[in-house]
């Protein structure tokens, strides 16, 4: 992916440089901005293709300007986070991260995840509407939107993350999905042992679309096996 355009929000100059190198020697150009508020205000211009963001900055929250972000732009974002952190990359993953990667890693990994976040923004999609239950699912253009009694159709606002984990599990409603298969196809990768991102998108996707249907759980989670999606009767017109 010769030429995209990432943003490095991270506060250690001396980091940034180095990392900002080897990204560039992989073909990515790269922005890097050392506070909060530049950071957002990098984001927010919607120029970069994908983002980096250190959830520990000096002065700021990494994860403030995560949701900062969020209000203005879903660009793909990848967290990066102290190595053992569990409640950072959580609140990151709940807040609308695509990704986290717990420093020290190393920097392949890095590019692996990148290159993997990218690949599903841009893999194309079957333009083909799906309807389910109260959802409507556009793929090509990968919006939702949910009816809602006496409120009509409103758009749900989805990281690419998310997106991709819902339309595994809508198309295969009434299938239990094993997080590693859910990981592979929402996320590129295989889950590690102990690795709850799978869990916590199921966890975001819950709140942003309710966790009934008609008295029914949504998504309901299989001990020992993973997660599956309501049986409800769908269509494709």
């Amino acid at each position: 992916m010769p030429g995209t355009k990432l943003l490095l929000i991270d506060d250690d100059k001396a980091y940034c440089t180095s990392l900002g190198r080897l990204l560039a020697m992989e073909g990515f150009e790269v922005e890097v901005a050392h506070t909060a508020e530049a950071g957002f205000a990098g984001a927010a211009g919607q120029q970069h293709e994908l983002v980096l963001l250190d959830v520990m900055l000096s002065p700021g929250d990494g994860r403030k300007v995560l949701q900062r972000i969020r209000s203005v732009s879903q660009v793909p974002v990848i967290m990066l986070t102290a190595r053992g952190d569990e409640a950072d990359r959580i609140s990151g993953l709940e807040g609308g991260a695509d990704d986290y990667l717990p420093k020290p890693f190393h920097p392949r990994e890095l590019v692996a995840r990148i290159r993997s976040v990218l690949r599903r923004r841009s893999a194309p999609m079957p333009a083909n509407v799906m309807v389910i239950a109260d959802l409507e699912i556009h793929p090509g253009s990968r919006l939702v939107l949910q009816t809602k009694e006496g409120e009509g159709q409103q758009e749900i606002l989805l990281t690419g993350a998310e997106f991709d984990l819902l339309l595994l599990l809508v198309r295969a409603a009434g299938e239990v999905l094993s997080r590693d298969d859910l990981a592979q196809g929402a996320l590129g990768r295989s889950v590690a042992p102990f690795d709850r991102s799978i869990d916590n998108h199921i966890s975001s996707l819950r709140k942003k679309l309710g966790n009934k249907i008609d008295g029914v759980e949504r998504i309901r989670s299989v001990r020992g096996n993973g997660y599956v999606y309501s049986n409800q009767s769908r269509s494709e017109p």
